[in-house]
């Protein structure tokens, strides 16, 4: 299964995505989505699952079941935006409190046995080299520390 996480409109998303198969798993901003509180709760009091109960809740256990994850945000600042950055943390029940060394760093280790291929599409009209610098660094880090294959990463002016 693949998970497509987007900040995209409906209808930019359905121009770019006309026919979705089920064994795609799309997650967008259509429901209110609480920010990560940083209680750790989804690592100590029910680990693998985040203790806010709204539609985002089981993004770990989503990226669990997930071959690959697809990310298409619009660049702000070199980074993602709101939304999907609160996603990304809300994601973080995917590893486990416990570290590792991976690459010589201090990484946290995998909670599942799966190892997710990770793409990311930036896009915006005025992403500076900068900003392109930036973001390739951060999805290199979030590659790291979700244990993904070599992520891979675009951008679009659109």
């Amino acid at each position: 299964m693949k998970t497509v996480i987007h900040d995209l409109e409906s209808q930019d998303f359905e121009k770019y995505f006309p026919d979705i198969s089920g064994s795609i798993n799309v997650i967008s901003e259509n429901a209110p989505i609480y920010n990560c509180i940083g209680c750790f709760g989804c690592w100590v009091k029910t680990p693998g699952a985040c203790i806010i109960r709204d539609s985002y809740g089981d993004m770990g256990e989503l990226f669990s079941k997930s071959e690959e994850v697809i990310i298409i945000s619009k660049c702000c600042y070199g980074c993602y935006s709101p939304f999907i950055k609160n996603i990304l943390d809300r994601s973080i029940s995917y590893v486990h409190p416990y570290f590792t060394l991976r690459n010589g760093e201090m990484h946290h280790k995998s909670r599942y046995d799966n190892k997710l291929n990770l793409t990311v599409y930036f896009y915006g009209s005025d992403i500076t080299i900068a900003e392109q610098k930036t973001a390739e660094k951060l999805v290199t880090a979030n590659g790291v520390n979700l244990n993904t294959q070599k992520p891979l990463f675009g951008f679009s002016e659109s």
